[in-house]
């Protein structure tokens, strides 16, 4: 039988002056071989909120636990059968994460360390005293919460930022992610660059997960979002007064981020004055807020993003040259969709089962002539654009299937071009036909992770075919499993 604790984090029913949760009620059972104490415990549990089940030893306590959950166990330390330090033993075996405390009648410093040393959070010595017996259990319970919740945080984190969910095949973006994992554990200033839509967000959460101040907040501001007379007090803060509306003091994004990392989204937008206060930082790690004399440190690692072409601006003396080169110590450049192709039967797979989980539909492909669609469109809002691509046909599939119907009338303008390799291009039947192929072997390897004998059986055609494929179209598909 499957684990059946997992925890969800539950309030404590321990309120002031009397009151009782009557919601999401704590489960507590009780193991006790003497049947007074045990009705004496379970009656004052459910006058107290909790929810609570009691049984005579060890071994039904172990039957409870594979049967049902529970927030916590209020073990006797001496029982028959199985005596309380031996039932522990098994719960950390079968059930690591189920919180313990144990009860004695024989309260001495060795009881209390080898109770703790096979993993009880906490004991109890008999008789029991009862609001003890509460406080611990408000204890125990909140710590285990606490645990759950950063367990749950920890596996979000991992599923959202780790490379794997960065998806990608071609040789454009194997390089980009080769300098990111070089990136990543330095202290280096980095200056992420592409057009809108090409996942610069993504690269700098990449970088920040990656790197020692994983653990220290990760700050995020778009700098084009915020009014120019608003962005230096989100940046740096303010004192009360500091100007017309500044009722209290506030801390900016910067403090907020100590010890961890800043990443500022469209930086070309900064004003002149706004540079000058972000150079001072880069250089000096110390900034004054608004309205203030004081001059505060501060330990943070910035990396920025722009689809301007900052060299520009600084010709035309709208980006100061001094910051430029704070900011460009690492540049990393994303290529647009367009450039790396190979990419998108990846991309269409990844939202494919993303939107299809998140709306409960049952959608397992999309139709040959939808996905030359796809694959023929120019992409000038890049993966954003291809991903509301995918979410808007999933939302609107009525079958298993994503056909033409279910796409933007403009991509299904293209359809007789696609079909026919007239595409706006211009290329030849011979180009179009290789890029067609050229895309369904990828698809073929990312379906079946990269083993060439189910590729080749898919597609058709013979493994030597398939190699000598692989190598014409120069194909890199070692990392699409």
């Amino acid at each position: 039988m499957g684990n059946p604790y997992t925890p969800s984090p539950q309030p404590s029913p321990i309120k002031g002056e009397g009151e009782t949760n009557h919601m999401d009620k704590p489960k507590i059972l009780i193991a006790e071989d003497e049947k007074t104490q045990r009705d004496l415990l379970e009656g004052f549990l459910k006058k107290e909120g909790f929810s609570v089940e009691a049984v005579a030893n060890g071994r039904e306590a172990l039957q409870k636990i594979e049967k049902d959950f529970f927030d916590v166990l209020l073990i006797d330390y001496k029982m028959p059968e199985l005596d309380g330090l031996q039932t522990l033993r098994e719960i950390r075996r079968l059930f690591p994460d189920l919180p313990v405390v144990m009860m004695t009648a024989y309260g001495t410093v060795e009881t209390a360390v080898a109770s703790m040393k096979e993993g009880a959070l906490d004991y109890l010595t008999k008789p029991i005293d009862l609001d003890e017996l509460l406080l611990i259990l408000q204890k125990v319970i909140e710590r285990s919460n606490l645990i759950q919740e950063n367990k749950v945080l920890k596996a979000q984190l991992q599923e959202r930022y780790t490379y794997s969910n960065i998806v990608y095949g071609s040789p454009k973006m194997q390089e980009v992610m080769g300098l990111v994992a070089r990136v990543a554990p330095s202290q280096a200033t980095v200056l992420v660059r592409g057009e809108s839509g090409t996942g610069k967000e993504l690269i700098a959460n990449a970088i920040h997960y990656a790197s020692p101040r994983s653990g220290k907040p990760m700050v995020k501001v778009n700098c084009s979002a915020i009014p120019e007379t608003l962005l230096e007090s989100e940046l740096f803060g303010h004192e009360k007064g500091a100007f017309t509306g500044a009722i209290q003091r506030r801390m900016g994004r910067f403090e907020e981020a100590d010890g961890g990392t800043i990443f500022l989204d469209e930086i070309g937008d900064l004003s002149p004055s706004t540079q000058i206060k972000l150079l001072r930082i880069l250089q000096e790690k110390e900034f004054q807020r608004l309205g203030s004399n004081l001059t505060f440190k501060t330990d943070v690692r910035v990396i920025t993003a722009t689809h301007q072409h900052l060299e520009e601006a600084m010709k035309k003396g709208l980006f100061r040259e001094d910051l430029y080169y704070r900011l460009n110590v690492i540049s990393i450049h994303l290529p647009p969709l367009r450039e790396r192709k190979e990419d998108i039967p990846l991309l269409i797979e990844y939202f494919l089962k993303k939107y299809s989980k998140m709306n409960q539909k049952s959608i397992s492909d999309i139709s040959k002539e939808a996905r030359m669609l796809l694959l023929r469109h120019p992409y000038p809002g890049n993966v954003r654009e291809l991903e509301n691509l995918i979410e808007r046909a999933v939302v609107l599939c009525r079958g298993e299937i994503i056909a033409t119907q279910d796409l933007p009338f403009h991509l299904q303008e293209g359809k007789s071009e696609v079909l026919w390799g007239t595409s706006r291009t211009q290329k030849n039947l011979p180009e179009s036909l290789e890029e067609i192929e050229k895309d369904l072997i990828i698809k073929a390897l990312h379906q079946h992770q990269g083993i060439q004998t189910r590729a080749a059986e898919s597609l058709g055609i013979s493994e030597r075919v398939l190699r000598y494929k692989i190598k014409k179209y120069k194909i890199h598909y070692d990392s699409l499993s």
